[in-house]
């Protein structure tokens, strides 16, 4: 059989693939329609150091190959999850990845802290958050933000540290860069893309918020280019994301230099993507005559 084991700053991940972080909750409401064991890792939807309510509704839109949501993070906060999700997710053989959201680094390092001596294998934190101190810009769309935030994270943090990283940026490689600068055990991209959409009948936003993030297959091209790129300015692993709906759209991350991907918006059309990609992609190794899935990863010519 062919190898499909990947390692993400140290973790050995059975297969490369796992989901996206707010498209999976924490695999409860999918653990009865598949197998969790059989992913490389699960990616917990974000959670912050106290409830967070969200956005007012409407905050899912189709558009054209994909959706807009602006759901605003809600999440029931750390301790409700580190006493009924965490424990769900242990009983599978499968890696866990907490993704951590705030409204402050304080926030961040709060949460980091308190994950420390719980069954976390990795940390993914979410810097599109908006930085209240810096007049509401995102964390992430600032490279010096970036690497502060990264390094304090890291200060506080005793899993290795994955910095998802947001395309709503001019140059992706100037924010890989500084997250690796910051001390970042590996980087994740790409996250939502920031779009809108009006209901002409009803002269309206479609989301109460008005703008939202757009996922799905629409996205996937400018992903593939972005990890692509990162790969070039960065030495610390990729994790590749953005319209993932097939073994082929996850192989052309791999080759274009990502170590692992996930999926994300498709898991709420179908939600045995994830499988279904993970069989694919060993099909497409024993086609190829391909030992490990290792040999793809930044094989593109």
């Amino acid at each position: 059989m062919s190898d499909m084991k990947v390692q993400i700053a140290g973790v050995e991940l059975k297969n490369p693939v796992m989901t996206a972080s707010g498209t999976f909750g924490s695999g409860m409401e999918y653990g009865e329609l598949i197998d969790l064991s059989r992913l490389g890792a699960v990616v917990t939807k974000g959670v912050a150091n106290v409830p967070w309510p969200g956005n007012p509704t409407p905050r899912i839109a189709e558009t054209p190959s994909g959706m807009m949501n602006a759901i605003g993070l809600q999440n029931p906060g750390i301790e409700t999850f580190c006493a009924r999700d965490l424990p769900f997710l242990a009983q599978f053989d499968t890696k866990v990845i907490v993704n951590v959201c705030g409204r402050t680094t304080e926030d961040y390092c709060e949460v980091v802290e308190r994950l420390g001596d719980e069954p976390a294998d990795l940390l993914e934190i979410n810097i599109s958050c908006p930085n209240v101190r810096c007049g509401g810009i995102s964390f992430g769309q600032d490279p010096s933000s970036v690497e502060a935030i990264t390094r304090e994270i890291k200060r506080h943090a005793k899993q290795p540290v994955i910095m998802k990283l947001s395309p709503n940026v001019t140059d992706i490689t100037e924010i890989a860069r500084a997250a690796e600068a910051g001390g970042a055990d590996a980087v994740s991209l790409i996250n939502t893309l920031t779009g809108m959409k009006i209901d002409v009948k009803r002269r309206t936003f479609a989301l109460a918020n008005r703008t939202g993030g757009v996922s799905g297959p629409a996205i996937h091209p400018i992903a593939v280019r972005m990890v692509w790129q990162t790969a070039q300015a960065v030495k610390i692993p990729i994790i590749g994301m953005g319209g993932i709906a097939s073994a082929e759209d996850a192989l052309e991350f791999i080759l274009a230099g990502a170590t692992a991907v996930s999926v994300g918006t498709a898991n709420f059309r179908n939600p045995k993507t994830t499988l279904e990609v993970i069989d694919g992609i060993e099909k497409y190794l024993k086609e190829q005559g391909t030992k490990s899935v290792r040999e793809l990863i930044g094989a593109v010519r």
